[in-house]
């Protein structure tokens, strides 16, 4: 048996190995929920920096996983909860439930703290702004700490480091829409003093995990805004939105945040923001709650249920290419019949390849859920690397 392995690793590394950007995109995976539990790893330390106050604070992320997978190369959606940036937590009911849910469908997800505070309510304005890029350097830290893991402590979540997807609620959501589009500090108003409080290192901050790229494949954004649609630009991340239209607190189209109904700063919210993402070509889908308030998925089952299928639709598809898009209601629970006509193209990218073949010696000896036994046994077997084998760098028939 050790022989026939190092054959078959000798055989495949004499090739150019491709991105595995498909891995576990069955049809079903991370877009219907598959698994029936989750594990939490909570109080995850990700990172540190100082608050608008002067005070260092600690960062963590709660992580989710899908309970007796056998995929070790999951996609992972970082979310960020809402609160106005002076309240909320990462086990807050507009988070919790998404996260949850993403576990249940297969992904890794993941629900960060990140340091909250005004540093000045008689200048709301720049605080506010202050407050969001705090978020931004925050986020970006967390997306570094899960490729950190990965490469330096044998990837103990199980995550892809390619596929790594932001989103989140209200503030949340903000942090992910100018985690995406905010690329220049010359895009940054001048009020925003980056001398002020915890706000060194630029975009990318100093929360922790240096030397690791904090790229994101796509956003997601649920009631969010940011300050300047002219910010978003051609070539930018793919994005999903869901917004209400009377919303009070974060405008749908462009308007003032609302704070207690205090005016504090003008935005460009969901309407804009996928007006923008059309004219520039950008990948995106916008689901409108015609006359909800603010982060209706909180207090509404039904809103949750399309908040959560609008979602992760569109994000099925982005880190599942080949996925039919998806930009509205469907049920997560009953995924349609598909008839597999290539089981050997593990990856579903529509080639039987290296990564085909690297992804079922991953799996070797399951006898559980796995999608990784071709010739359909119920384990992962010689048979099975025979079969990838036997018709290896052949296309998917149509």
């Amino acid at each position: 048996m050790k022989l026939f392995f190092c054959v078959i690793l000798t055989t495949l590394f004499s090739f150019n190995l491709p991105a595995q950007t498909g891995i576990g995109c069955d049809g079903e995976r991370y877009r219907y929920r598959i698994f029936e539990a989750f594990s939490v790893d909570s109080n995850i330390p990700y990172g540190s920096n100082i608050n608008a106050t002067g005070s260092t604070v600690s960062l963590d992320m709660d992580i989710y996983r899908p309970l007796g997978d056998v995929v070790t190369n999951r996609p992972v959606v970082v979310v960020a909860h809402g609160g106005f940036f002076i309240g909320g937590s990462n086990d807050g009911t507009d988070v919790v439930p998404l996260c949850q849910d993403l576990a249940r469908m297969g992904y890794v997800a993941v629900s960060i703290s990140y340091r909250l505070g005004i540093s000045n309510f008689f200048a709301l304005e720049s605080s506010l702004q202050e407050a969001v890029i705090r978020g931004v350097q925050d986020a970006k830290a967390a997306v570094r700490y899960l490729r950190k893991t990965h490469a330096e402590d044998g990837n103990p979540w199980g995550i892809d480091p390619e596929r790594i997807v932001l989103g989140g609620s209200s503030a949340g959501a903000f942090i992910a829409l100018h985690s995406a589009y905010v690329d220049d500090l010359s895009e940054i108003p001048s009020t925003v003093d980056f001398n002020a409080n915890g706000l060194s290192g630029g975009i990318e901050g100093d929360s922790g995990s240096p030397g690791y790229s904090s790229d994101i494949l796509s956003i997601f954004s649920i009631s969010g805004a940011i300050g300047d649609v002219e910010w978003i630009s051609s070539g930018n991340k793919p994005l999903v939105s869901v917004h209400g239209t009377s919303d009070g607190t974060v405008p749908f189209g462009t308007g003032y945040v609302q704070l207690s109904g205090i005016n504090v700063t003008i935005v460009d919210g969901s309407e804009i923001v996928h007006n923008q993402a059309d004219l520039l070509g950008l990948d995106n889908c916008f689901h409108v709650f015609p006359g909800a308030g603010h982060t209706p998925h909180q207090s509404s089952t039904q809103y949750y249920d399309t908040t959560r299928a609008v979602t992760v639709g569109f994000t099925s598809r982005q880190v599942c290419p080949l996925y039919p898009p998806i930009c509205g209601w469907y049920d997560v629970d009953a995924p349609p019949p598909i008839e597999n006509t290539c089981p050997a193209d593990i990856v579903a990218d529509g080639l039987i390849t290296v990564a085909d073949v690297l992804e079922i010696l991953g799996q070797f000896g399951c006898d559980i859920n796995c999608f990784a036994d071709v010739d359909a046994d119920g384990a992962v077997t010689v048979s099975d690397v025979l079969s990838v084998l036997s018709v290896f760098g052949e296309p998917c028939p149509n």
